[in-house]
């Protein structure tokens, strides 16, 4: 999971492409970048760490042009270094070319070793980087053909920004893993993960992407060409669940009103006898919210979150996620003391940070804690671009769901179903990929990339 902005003929692309990227930071705290080209080289500037951080005033002022496209990152494929963060920045025989990637590719192992046989040279351990080889590998007078050749050739979840000489692709993969959205600023098309990077910039939004479909700016013109049939839609069902902003449209439905409804959907499928409904933020809020309206229960801030602290669950250490529960949340005592709480979250995953709060709000004084989770069990790794790498840090893999209501300390412990779940979203229900909930992978994994082989990795300085 990343957030990716790019804007194509605005004078100030490189100020706008850093609010773009700012109002998509819950989607990526270990690095950021943005590339701007101005008529005659791309200028680059990258760093680890938040946006805000990075791109002071002096350094946006190293980013002159009227082109640009960032990238906000956590990692799935490649580890957490500069060399690591995007936009990647290479010279071809096509011009000097820049890439931002959300998503992961399934045989990026595979490409990558066949590459290096070949005589490529690596420079980072991001799968973004082979589909730069692969273009450079096949040129053509026409950089979009050699988009599309390379994209021919991979296989797994992209929704990416190219940057060329003469104009700003965007596209997405024929199975629509991945969000992203074309907008249009006084005149000019931007592009984005999601639609909250739009509403900051007033920006009107145009359309989604479709599965599969190649859109090239030039100027204040746009084309569309298509990499090959659209596959069976397969949208990613946890952006709705976790990653997404509430105030965002993901897959052309609201992703606040998806999480009322699987709130909703929640109470009636496991009702208790409670006093109050407390979320944990900010996920989970909105299933908060409608839990409390179905059960007729009164919703009340129980727990705090020190909002100048990062997501925990995008943090790439353990250690750090582990220190993050204490300084991120506290309990509010006052209302939770001799309540029978109803506590709502959005999943389990690793089930290291469930136990934790349930413990803050009995230590509150809590005379019982129910927990309610609105997404099935998470027992399957994703390969399409959350952070769930191995089926052993998944705690719902190898516990039953009593075996973790005693692991957290729980009173009782219940997830929605996944019937409920798809019931919750805007479309069919087999347009989704449920695969962490169920295992169903409808892009095969390449078995290079299954064995997740470690790449060297490339230590670079931080600029200032």
């Amino acid at each position: 999971m990343c957030g990716i902005f790019g804007i194509e003929g605005h004078e100030d692309a490189a100020n706008i492409a850093y609010l773009g990227l700012y109002a998509q930071q819950h989607r990526g705290q270990e690095s950021a970048g943005i590339v701007s080209w101005d008529g005659s080289h791309l200028s680059v500037q990258r760093g680890m760490g938040q946006v805000a951080d990075i791109f002071r005033v002096k350094v946006l002022q190293r980013l002159p042009g009227e082109r640009a496209i960032g990238h906000t990152r956590y990692s799935t494929a490649g580890t957490s270094i500069l060399a690591n963060a995007q936009p990647i920045v290479v010279k071809t025989s096509m011009g000097p070319l820049a890439i931002v990637h959300n998503g992961n590719l399934v045989n990026a192992v595979e490409m990558r070793t066949r590459l290096e046989k070949e005589g490529s040279i690596f420079q980072t351990t991001s799968d973004t980087e082979v589909i730069l080889h692969l273009m450079a590998r096949n040129p053509r007078s026409d950089v979009v053909e050699s988009l599309m050749e390379a994209l021919g050739q991979v296989r797994g979840a992209y929704s990416l920004l190219l940057m060329a000489e003469s104009c700003l692709i965007a596209a997405r993969d024929p199975f629509g893993f991945r969000p992203m959205i074309m907008g249009r600023l006084n005149g000019v098309y931007c592009f984005a993960s999601e639609s909250c990077a739009l509403d900051l910039l007033g920006a009107q939004i145009v359309r989604e992407l479709d599965f599969g479909e190649v859109v090239v700016a030039r100027g204040r013109s746009v084309e569309s060409f298509r990499i090959s049939e659209s596959q069976r839609p397969t949208r990613c069902a946890f952006e709705q669940v976790y990653f997404a902003r509430p105030d965002s449209m993901v897959f052309g439905d609201g992703v606040s009103r998806a999480r009322l409804t699987m709130g909703r959907r929640l109470a009636r499928e496991a009702p208790v006898l409670a006093d109050i409904v407390v979320a944990v933020p900010d996920s989970g809020m909105f299933a908060a919210l409608g839990y409390a309206r179905e059960s007729g229960l009164p919703l009340e801030f129980g727990l705090i979150r020190n909002h100048y602290v990062g997501r925990t669950f995008i943090e790439p250490k353990q250690s750090i996620r582990h220190f993050g529960v204490k300084v991120k949340l506290n309990p509010v005592q006052d209302l939770i003391e001799g309540n029978r709480v109803i506590l709502v979250d959005d999943s389990i995953v690793r089930g290291t940070t469930s136990p934790k709060i349930v413990k803050m709000v009995k230590d509150a004084g809590a005379a019982e804690v129910h927990v309610r989770i609105s997404c099935p069990p998470t027992r399957w790794p994703c390969h399409y671009g959350i952070d769930m790498p191995t089926r052993e840090e998944l705690i719902a893999s190898s516990h039953s769901v009593d075996e973790i209501r005693d692991y957290i300390g729980a009173d009782s412990l219940v997830y929605l179903s996944l019937e409920g779940l798809l019931e919750s979203l805007s479309g069919a229900a087999d347009s989704y990929c449920t695969a962490c909930w169920t295992g169903d992978y409808r892009v095969q994994i390449a078995a290079e990339d299954k064995r997740q082989q470690q790449l060297f990795p490339i230590r670079t300085e931080e600029a200032d």
